[in-house]
């Protein structure tokens, strides 16, 4: 189940799960947000709390602290041993996330490079040293493609998109035109208009920040939020940090939340849109009370 953030897609997973034990099977969800393996980014990510999960279990949840760095390709390799269990014993594997490679890891046969450390290191004091647009000029000359495609706001990507460009063994980390399947799947693609989701986008950034979003960061600062590369860079965080910080106000750091996670989202649009095989699924006009008329659709 893959969509743009703020389409419902945990909520609708929950309710497919609950529908499969409708029906006397068990269902379990797998998450793939790269941002919910983390302990602690609750309010931030939407991570569904554990009182409304209707006792369906969760995988992929709360498995790396905030100095962690996640790697696709171990989560490819948990995620998938995870859906072997579930599916093995006679259970449904419901994934979903908004992560696009982390989608495409499991449902695609996508092979991964290990890290260089030493390359990495190399890459990391050029990027402090010189600012992205060298290692942008790097990545056009060694993968123009990969270059044309990456986001060189975001250094952690834009690393290792140069490290697996310089590498002999280098594999692409985009999706192939046409992507092997790793196993038959079902996949479900939540759509909703954009004047709709972006108003909800907004709506939810400042949402996030009244439930308590900065607290939630301070307490992350304690155990170790600035030294994690990639939790520290997740939206909504890196903008409370500023906030912490003192370089932003509240009402900057929620509008700079909104525009991040609109364009977010666009990414996300254009990733699962190459999705040939997917069913989409409008849900423009549905609300968490449409839920199970929804569910009752994916599972007659």
């Amino acid at each position: 189940m893959v969509g743009a953030t703020g389409t419902g897609k945990s909520d609708l997973a929950i309710a497919v799960a609950d529908r499969f034990r409708e029906q006397g099977r068990r269902a379990e969800v797998v998450n793939a947000d790269a941002m919910q393996f983390y302990r602690g980014m609750d309010i931030g990510t939407a991570k569904v709390p554990p009182g409304e999960r209707h006792g369906i279990p969760h995988h992929q949840l709360d498995v790396l602290d905030v100095t962690d760095e996640a790697s696709v390709a171990a989560y490819q390799r948990d995620a998938r041993a995870t859906i072997e269990r579930i599916t093995g014993d006679g259970g449904v594997a419901v994934l979903v996330g908004g992560s696009g490679l982390y989608v495409s890891s499991v449902l695609y046969e996508l092979d991964f490079p290990g890290t260089d450390p030493d390359l990495r290191a190399e890459l990391e004091r050029a990027h402090e040293q010189h600012g992205p647009n060298a290692l942008l000029a790097r990545l056009r000359e060694l993968d123009p493609a990969a270059a044309a495609t990456i986001d060189a706001r975001n250094p952690r990507r834009l690393i290792r998109a140069v490290e697996i460009a310089s590498r002999s063994d280098r594999v692409t980390t985009s999706l192939p035109s046409a992507p092997q399947a790793w196993r038959p799947a079902t996949v479900l693609r939540l759509h909703r208009e954009r004047e709709q989701l972006v108003s909800a986008l907004h709506a939810r950034a400042a949402r996030m920040f009244a439930d308590g979003l900065v607290d939630e960061v301070a307490a992350l600062r304690e155990r170790g939020l600035e030294q994690g590369r990639t939790a520290r860079a997740a939206i909504g965080y890196s903008q409370a940090l500023e906030v912490l910080h003192g370089t932003s106000t509240l009402d900057e750091a929620v509008e700079a939340t909104g525009i991040a996670t609109r364009k977010y989202a666009r990414r996300q649009v254009s990733w699962f849109r190459r999705y040939a095989e997917a069913q989409v699924l409008d849900v423009t006009e549905n609300d968490r009370g449409d839920l199970s008329a929804l569910a009752r659709r994916i599972v007659p």
